[in-house]
C-alpha cells in the first residue's frame, strides 16, 4: 500500500470561521513547533489509530510526563548517593517507569512531520521504522528499564549492585522533555517570557546543586577510610547517621562551592574529591556566566526603550543648545520625541515593516478606511480609489502645539485628521491669526498639493492628534488613471473652495479670480451644451460619449492665457492690446465656445501672436496671447 501523506493545508475540515482560525494556528504550530498552540484531533484527517503530534490530549500527556521527569531528576542522584533510601523509593520508581514504558508504546502511533516536504506522515510502518532506527528509542528503553530491580530478581541480593545503581542515572535522559517544554513556554505568548526564563534558570541551578551534593556524598561513602573525606573529618561515622544530615551537609558544600564563597569549614581531602572539585568549579564558571548573562538580558530588555529615549532627549538638548534654538522650537522637538516613544506600541512600525504588503494594506483598511471615506475630497469616488489611497497612507501622532505644515513650504503631503484637533493659521507682520479649526475627518494641506503651489497656511495641533498623510506624488499616480473619479474630486474641491472664508481666500491671490472664471466658464458651457444638443445631437455624442464640461482644475498648475477677438495683424495695426484673461480649458472646442461667449461672435481658428495656428493646447504656456477669429 502506498504511503499516504496529507499536506498540512488540507489537514483540516472546513467548519465555522472559528474552527478555520484554530486550524490556521495549528498549521503555524506545525511549521514552528512552539507557541503552545494545540488542536483537537477531530479536526485532523489521519489514519485510524494514529495520533496527531499536536493533539490537545497528547500534549496533556506529555505535560504530565514532565512532572514525572522532575521526580526522576531528583531521585536518581539521591538513590545513587544514599543506598538506604533506594528501597523506599522503589515502588514509586516502578510506577514512573511504567508510565514512560506506555509512552514508548504510544510513540509508535504518533504521526510525524517530514522536514523535507513538510507533510504529516501517518503510515504505521514509516512511524515505527523512524522510531526504531533513531537514538531516541534505545535511550528511551535504557532509561526505562529498572536495572536495580532486575539485578535483585536475578541475584536475590538486596544491598549490592552498585554498577546497576549507576545505570539508573540513565533516567536523566528524560530531562530533554523539560528542555522541550521550556522551549514551548518561552514562545507561548500566553505566558510571561520573563518569569518563564527566570523559572528555567532557577531550575537549572537547583538541579546542578542537588546533583553535585549527591556526588559529593557518594564519593565520601565509597572511600576508604571514610574518615579521610570532606564529611568524615566533620561527622564521625557519618555513614550510619541520618540520611538527611548527610544530604544537608552535601547541599551546603555544593552551594558554597557554586557561589565561590569557600568558608573553609568543608574542603576536599583526598585526590578523588579534589579532581571532582576542579571539574565542578570549571562547570560553575560556565553556569554562573550563563545565569548572569540571561538575567542581564531579561533586565536590560525591559529598559532598552527607556535608555534610547533618554539618549535621544539628551541629543536634542545638546543640539538645541549648540545651535541656540528658540525655547519654543526646542519644546516642540522634545514633545515630538517623547510622543514617538509613548506611541511606539500603537505604531509598531518595525512589526509592520516585516509584514507582507497585503497584510499591511488590510490593517490600514481596518483602521483608516472610514476616516478617508468621510473626507470631503473623495466623497462619491469609486471603492477602488479609496482602497488604493488608504493603502498608501501613513499614520503619525503629533503632540499639542506642534506645527504639521508651515506656510510657504513646498507641498509634499496632505493630511486627514483621524483624531484630535488642529488650527489653520496665517502669519502677517509678525502676528498670528487663526483662520479655521479642523477636527476628526477633515483635511489640511490639500490646497497646496492640488494647485501645486507653496502651502498658503500653517497648520498646528491644538491637542494630541493622529493624522494620516499621503504624498503629492502618490496621490497624482493614483488619481490620473481614474478620469471619472478625478472629475468627482475636482467637483468636490471646487465646492469646498467656494465655501472658504474671505480671509482664507486672501492668502491665495489668484483664487478669487479663478473661482470667478470657473463660474463664467461653467455657465457658458452649460448654455452651449443645451444649444448644441438641440441643434446637432450627433456631434455631441461623438465626443467620446461624454458631455462637454469645463475642467478648470487639474492635477497640474493652472495655465492662464489672454484671448483676443481680432486677427493678430489687425490688433497690431490698431494698437489694441485689450483681451480677456482666462483659465485654459481642456480642448480647442471648449476654448472656441468660451471665446464666443466672451466676444459675442463665433470663431473657428486660433492663432498665436506670430500668426501660427494652434492645433494642440498642450503646447501653450502661461500668459500666451491667443487670437480667435
Amino acid at each position: 500500500m502506498a504511503d499516504r501523506r496529507t499536506p498540512l493545508p488540507l489537514l483540516f475540515r472546513r467548519r465555522s470561521s472559528t474552527d478555520m482560525i484554530k486550524n490556521l494556528a495549528t498549521v503555524s504550530s506545525s511549521l514552528l513547533p512552539a507557541f503552545g498552540t494545540v488542536v483537537d484531533e477531530s479536526n485532523l484527517e489521519l489514519k485510524k489509530f494514529v495520533i496527531a503530534p499536536y493533539d490537545r490530549r497528547y500534549r496533556l500527556w506529555q505535560t504530565f510526563l514532565v512532572v514525572l521527569v522532575v521526580y526522576s531528576a531528583w531521585v536518581s542522584p539521591f538513590e545513587l548517593a544514599f543506598k538506604k533510601a533506594a528501597t523506599g523509593f522503589m515502588p514509586a520508581d516502578l510506577v514512573v517507569d511504567a508510565f514512560f514504558a506506555i509512552d514508548i508504546i504510544l510513540t509508535f502511533f504518533v504521526a510525524y512531520l517530514d522536514k523535507s516536504t513538510y507533510l504529516l506522515v501517518d503510515d504505521h510502518k514509516k512511524i515505527a521504522s523512524r522510531y526504531l532506527t533513531s537514538l531516541w528509542f534505545f535511550m528511551d528503553v535504557a532509561s526505562t528499564l529498572p536495572f536495580q530491580v532486575i539485578y535483585r530478581i536475578f541475584t536475590g541480593n538486596m544491598h549490592q549492585g552498585q554498577v546497576f545503581s549507576c545505570l539508573n542515572l540513565l533516567r536523566l535522559w528524560r530531562l530533554r522533555r523539560v528542555s522541550e517544554l521550556f522551549g514551548r513556554l518561552e514562545k507561548d505568548t500566553r505566558f510571561s517570557y520573563f518569569y518563564t526564563r527566570l523559572f528555567k534558570l532557577v531550575s537549572v541551578t537547583l538541579f546542578a546543586v542537588h546533583s553535585a551534593g549527591c556526588f559529593y556524598y557518594w564519593m565520601a561513602a565509597h572511600h576508604n577510610p571514610p574518615d579521610n573525606t570532606w564529611i568524615g573529618i566533620q561527622v564521625h561515622d557519618f555513614k550510619h547517621r541520618s540520611i538527611w544530615l548527610g544530604y544537608t551537609y552535601s547541599i551546603y558544600w555544593s552551594i558554597v562551592t557554586l557561589t565561590t564563597v569557600g568558608y573553609g569549614d568543608l574542603h576536599a581531602i583526598n585526590t578523588g574529591e579534589k579532581v571532582f572539585n576542579m571539574f565542578y568549579m570549571l562547570f560553575n564558571i560556565g553556569l554562573t556566566a550563563y545565569i548572569i548573562g540571561n538575567m542581564t538580558n531579561l533586565v536590560v530588555h525591559g529598559a532598552v526603550r527607556t535608555f534610547a529615549m533618554r539618549d535621544a532627549i539628551n541629543e536634542i538638548l545638546r543640539y538645541a543648545s549648540k545651535n541656540r534654538l528658540p525655547e519654543g522650537l526646542k519644546e516642540q522637538m522634545l514633545a515630538h520625541m517623547q510622543l514617538k516613544f509613548k506611541t511606539a506600541e500603537l505604531q509598531q512600525e518595525e512589526v509592520l515593516e516585516d509584514l507582507p504588503k497585503a497584510i499591511r494594506s488590510s490593517i490600514s483598511q481596518h483602521l483608516f478606511r472610514n476616516t478617508v471615506e468621510n473626507a470631503y475630497l473623495v466623497k462619491g469616488v469609486s471603492e477602488d480609489l479609496i482602497t488604493q489611497m488608504v493603502s498608501e497612507m501613513k499614520a503619525e501622532y503629533y503632540p499639542p502645539k506642534v506645527e504639521i505644515i508651515l506656510q510657504n513650504e513646498f507641498p509634499t503631503d496632505f493630511y486627514i485628521l483621524v483624531s484630535g484637533e488642529v488650527e489653520v493659521l496665517t502669519h502677517k507682520n509678525g502676528t498670528e491669526q487663526v483662520l479655521l479649526k479642523l477636527g476628526a475627518g477633515e483635511m489640511a494641506g490639500e490646497i497646496g498639493v492640488i494647485f501645486n503651489i507653496p502651502q498658503p497656511y500653517t497648520v498646528s495641533t491644538r491637542r494630541l492628534s493622529q493624522v494620516i498623510r499621503m504624498s503629492h506624488q502618490h496621490f497624482k499616480q493614483i488619481v490620473q488613471p481614474q478620469s471619472e473619479d478625478g472629475k468627482i474630486i475636482i467637483s468636490n474641491f471646487y465646492q469646498y473652495l467656494k465655501g472658504l472664508k474671505p480671509e482664507m481666500l486672501e492668502e491665495i491671490p489668484f483664487l478669487t479670480e479663478l473661482l470667478g472664471d470657473m463660474n463664467i466658464e461653467g455657465t457658458a458651457t452649460d448654455e452651449q451644451q443645451t444649444n448644441s444638443a438641440a441643434l446637432n445631437p450627433p456631434r455631441e455624442a461623438s465626443i467620446e460619449g461624454k458631455a462637454e464640461t469645463a475642467n478648470p482644475i487639474s492635477s497640474k498648475k493652472p495655465i492662464r492665457v489672454v484671448i483676443h477677438g481680432h486677427h493678430p495683424e489687425e490688433c497690431s495695426e490698431e494698437g489694441d492690446t485689450s483681451g480677456k484673461l482666462i483659465h485654459l480649458p481642456d480642448s480647442i472646442e471648449d476654448l472656441l465656445k468660451l471665446a464666443e461667449t466672451k466676444f459675442g461672435k463665433e470663431g473657428n481658428m486660433i492663432l498665436m501672436e506670430d500668426g501660427s495656428e494652434v492645433e494642440d493646447l498642450a503646447a501653450l504656456r502661461e500668459n500666451d496671447h491667443l487670437f480667435i477669429f
